[in-house]
């Protein structure tokens, strides 16, 4: 599990749309790396939108986002044309950068335990460490938090 004021780990990874996304294409600027369970679920929908309405303020400060969930390539593709959605998401089907950031975690609901996504986000700097760390996100309000956050590091 990464923390603030650890280097963030590599990855590579295809995206949406088609291509590659590596840590390392995002050098020098401050990357937003949010996690979340799965593609059109009411949560997922709802996180994923609201960081997609402020893409532009996020871009003008420099700052990219980038989404993770294990979800295909194709599946993202469907997510981001059915509702619209202008950021990068990223499949990590083999889930190595979910584990590199300590996101797959069990999980229990209705008193069955299982394995997932927890949702989080981790804020990584200019200089490639781990600024920001927000674990079980609550998706009302957290895009908003985390450009507030991003525009003061």
């Amino acid at each position: 599990m990464v923390d603030v004021g650890e280097k963030a780990p590599a990855f590579k990874a295809p995206i949406g749309g088609g291509g590659l996304i590596a840590l390392q294409d995002l050098k020098g600027k401050k990357v937003v790396l949010y996690f979340y369970p799965k593609d059109d679920t009411p949560g997922c929908t709802a996180e994923a939108k609201d960081f997609a309405d402020l893409k532009r303020k996020f871009s003008a400060n420099g700052i990219a986002v980038l989404g993770v969930s294990k979800d295909s390539v194709a599946k993202h593709d469907r997510f981001a044309e059915k509702y619209g959605l202008r950021i990068t998401l990223a499949s990590d089907e083999d889930g190595a950068i979910c584990n590199a950031y300590g996101v797959w975690v069990e999980k229990k609901n209705y008193g069955r335990a299982y394995m997932g996504i927890e949702r989080s986000t981790f804020l990584i700097d200019v200089k490639g460490k781990i600024a920001k760390v927000w674990r079980k996100v609550k998706v009302k309000g957290h895009a908003e938090a985390v450009l507030a956050a991003a525009k003061e590091i």
